[in-house]
């Protein structure tokens, strides 16, 4: 299992509407996987430090299990922000892009 610290290195540091916030997020991965890509994608691109977490292919495996107990779903990814654990791309690309999308207030209609 490969842990590496990614995107951001000081310590869960994000921002959120332009304040710095404190959060550890834990995103539990393969690293081949499409899904697991388009999180990884969306983390970067709202410059939110993240671990990755490579987790065993073995659905048996008792890191997996732990993962199906907490988020509800077999598959990965899977993220845990704030104590909660969120799985499915689509539902944690959209919680991210909710609570961490800076809002853009400035774009005038032409």
């Amino acid at each position: 299992m490969t842990t590496a610290i990614l995107s951001g290195s000081e310590g869960g540091i994000g921002v959120q509407d332009g304040r710095k916030i404190m959060t550890t997020i834990m995103l539990y991965q393969f690293e081949e996987c499409p899904f697991c890509a388009k999180v990884r994608a969306v983390l970067r691109e709202l410059k939110l430090p993240f671990i990755a977490i490579d987790v065993p292919h073995e659905r048996d495996d008792p890191i997996r299990q732990q993962l199906l107990e907490k988020s509800g779903v077999p598959t990965v990814p899977v993220i845990s922000i704030d104590g909660r654990y969120i799985g499915d791309s689509q539902k944690i690309i959209h919680y991210l892009e909710e609570h961490f999308k800076k809002r853009d207030t400035s774009e005038k209609e032409e």
